[in-house]
């Protein structure tokens, strides 16, 4: 009698498994995920991840330092658990809310009474806002999507005092040198802007839960600028121009404008080295290396010449 054949697996031939067909492939339909809502569609398009946790809650409202006495403007109130936080130690709050049906629900809620009496609901893009004319403070969950406009919106408007913001933990970092190098927009402004990163904010702390954790960023402006205002253009021109990367240092790249022994000078003078890349130099270098590299603005003045006594 021969021998039983058996397969390299062991198995006998007859008793192979038979192929399983896939899900949905003969029956006339193909298995398809659940339709998206207006409300999901919405969610994606507002970048809505709304904050849930009342401890991170307190945490933003304590970082942003207010006074009975201040006026706040709230970026994306959504749900408004922030909001009733921030009126409950604040003379006033703007809560700006895209959503119409966020924002109706919002009006709703002043009816309770309570901090909520000192809310005024805005439905619009808090980017088409108009500044108040009296000091105020920016806070705010904001979506992502949006965080640079926000931030360029807070930086341009006068009147305002301070911004405390979550944002994404990349954008706080780089934003704060938290990864050992300072980005442009830190250096020019920060004569006039002191930016700190106050932690780290899980994102499980969301809903819903975003893929990335967020940051809680804080935008001071100086009580006394660091360069007197007629500096201000001509410091934020060294900048631009040192961020170029010309010759591939900023030593390099200042020997174009000024001259060699001059730059070496001003670097020695700050601690700053010769092959230094810009964006390692921290903001306070820059100022010192502009004082040296650069006379004040009133010494550049030509005297005029008295009238002839005749």
């Amino acid at each position: 009698m021969r021998p039983e054949r058996l397969t390299p697996s062991g198995a006998h031939p007859n008793n192979r498994p038979s192929a399983q067909p896939r899900p949905g492939a003969h029956d006339g339909w193909a298995a398809k995920a659940p339709a998206r809502t207006a409300r999901d569609r919405a969610r994606r398009e507002l970048s809505q991840n709304f904050l849930r946790d009342a401890e991170t809650v307190h945490r933003v409202v304590r970082a942003a330092a207010l006074g009975p006495d201040d006026l706040v403007l709230e970026v994306g109130a959504g749900e408004g658990p922030l909001t009733v936080r921030l009126a409950a130690v604040c003379r006033a709050v703007e809560a700006y809310e895209l959503d119409p049906r966020l924002a109706d629900r919002l009006r709703a809620r002043r009816a309770a009474g309570g901090p909520w009496r000192r809310v005024r609901v805005v439905h619009g893009d808090f980017r088409a806002a108009v500044p108040p004319a009296e000091p105020f403070a920016v806070v705010g969950n904001i979506p992502y999507a949006i965080t640079s406009d926000v931030v360029d919106w807070c930086l341009r408007a006068p009147g305002l005092t301070a911004a405390t913001l979550v944002t994404q933990w990349e954008y706080a970092r780089k934003r704060t040198g938290d990864y050992g190098r300072w980005s442009l927009l830190t250096v020019r402004t920060w004569p006039e802007f002191h930016w700190r990163l106050l932690g780290r904010i899980d994102r499980r702390r969301f809903r819903p839960v975003p893929r990335v954790d967020s940051g809680l960023l804080r935008l001071e402006r100086r009580p006394v600028p660091l360069l007197p205002a007629p500096d201000a253009a001509r410091y934020r021109a060294l900048v631009e121009y040192g961020f170029t990367g010309v010759g591939g240092s900023l030593f390099a790249s200042l020997c174009r404008r000024y001259p060699t022994d001059r730059v070496a000078a001003a670097l020695a003078a700050c601690g700053v080295e010769r092959g230094a890349v810009v964006g390692h130099v921290h903001p306070d270098q820059w100022v010192a290396l502009f004082r040296r590299l650069e006379p004040p603005a009133e010494s550049r003045r030509r005297p005029r010449r008295a009238a002839p006594r005749w």
